[in-house]
């Protein structure tokens, strides 16, 4: 570690944090739950670890308001990170160097152990001020966003011990951005990952046989293709539009086929697609079925994920935790740039059931690198963070 940040007790917490190697898949969780016991005695605050499934802890640590009445505000992180190509790093991703410029090297520096310290810092900081907030303050740290969260936040939330925190407000990830504005989102587009099966006559693959499989799948791809690229000619012909505002459509896996000489009788592709927070399901759906009835007889779509419609967060007066929010951020002279997140978090668990939750990371100035190989984060970036949020959780917690 460089002289510069020896003695940070943050920056120890963090990369101590870091060193755990929490990747996906089959994580054993244990060492990032002793590690947040750890984290909580030091801060002198209770923690419960709930097993909503086996072997998949959810931790939170509750700091008590003055009035217990009000609903909770929820500051929540993941513990698991994406897979590593090892050879592909200038440091060892899961060894938290620190080089001459100040650069934390790890796998999840970004993506998002750096965010759940920041809360606790926050706290710690807040708490040596003497400063007791109005409303209480949940700090859970769940498992397996990185590979959808349905056995974590997507379980906790159904369970009566999330019920119980009584949660008003919640703050999760953002994104790094690499110029001088902080990212925020309020909302999230939705996840449909469809597997379109078409089924035709089979036969020699010297024939021209009618009503094959082959027919039927090139049709499906042109009509997913084409809205591909009506989707893209949208994006690309305005600048003040992002991918989160439009619908992403990409073809990721063909199945099938036994041999070279062989018309198979069956033939799947799967799509996985981001639906703009302006489609509407219903309709789009529809459109999906219409298109395979004109591909021909035998062609059905499966989904493998089909997330609902879920209502952004308001940025308006009609949510006070977004005034208190914004108004801190202006003391703050932060400038925002309010998006729909690209792609899918643990949030729209939390919006699913009813509750106002943003999206928000303080790294700006930093390039956006989750899930890359040379991760890092600048050390006084990861400070101000928690001087952020110093002043964030403690404006949204006295709403």
């Amino acid at each position: 570690m460089t002289t510069k940040y020896k003695d940070n007790q943050a920056i120890a917490n963090f990369i101590e944090y870091l060193k755990i190697p929490s990747v996906q898949p089959d994580i054993n969780y244990d060492d990032c739950v002793n590690f947040l016991k750890k984290q909580a005695k030091e801060l002198g605050l209770p923690i419960k670890v709930y097993e909503v499934k086996p072997r998949k802890p959810v931790v939170v640590l509750t700091w008590l308001g003055k009035d217990q009445t009000l609903p909770s505000i929820l500051l929540n992180s993941h513990m698991d990170v994406v897979p590593v190509f090892e050879n592909s790093w200038t440091y060892p991703p899961f060894s938290g160097h620190i080089d001459q410029d100040g650069k934390i090297y790890a796998r999840g520096s970004q993506d998002m152990k750096c965010v759940g310290i920041q809360y606790l810092e926050a706290i710690r900081i807040l708490k040596q001020s003497g400063v007791q907030l109005k409303r209480t303050i949940h700090v859970s740290f769940v498992p397996d966003e990185e590979i959808g969260g349905d056995d974590g936040m997507g379980e906790f939330i159904k369970s009566p011990e999330f019920k119980s925190l009584n949660i008003g407000f919640g703050l999760d990830e953002g994104m790094a951005s690499p110029n001088e504005e902080f990212v925020l989102f309020n909302g999230e587009r939705s996840i449909w990952q469809i597997h379109v099966h078409c089924t035709g006559q089979p036969g020699h693959g010297s024939l021209l046989l009618p009503n094959t499989a082959g027919e039927k799948l090139r049709y499906i791809i042109d009509k997913f293709m084409d809205l591909r690229k009506e989707q893209k000619e949208i994006l690309d012909s305005n600048p003040k539009l992002t991918i989160g505002d439009v619908t992403s459509i990409n073809l990721t896996q063909i199945h099938g086929g036994v041999q070279s000489n062989v018309i198979p009788e069956k033939l799947s592709v799967v799509f996985d697609i981001r639906l703009a927070v302006t489609v509407d399901h219903e309709k789009f759906e529809k459109m999906i079925n219409e298109w395979c009835k004109e591909a021909g007889d035998g062609v059905t779509i499966e989904f493998e994920q089909r997330n609902a419609n879920v209502e952004c967060t308001k940025l308006d007066s009609s949510n006070p935790f977004w005034v208190a929010f914004k108004h801190a951020a202006n003391d703050l002279n932060l400038k925002l740039d309010c998006r729909i997140f690209p792609g899918g978090t643990d949030i729209r668990y939390i919006r699913e059931v009813g509750i106002p939750a943003i999206g928000f990371s303080p790294m700006n100035n930093t390039p956006v690198l989750l899930h890359d190989h040379d991760e890092f984060l600048q050390a006084d970036i990861f400070l101000k963070g928690i001087d952020i949020y110093v002043k964030l959780i403690n404006a949204v917690a006295n709403v």
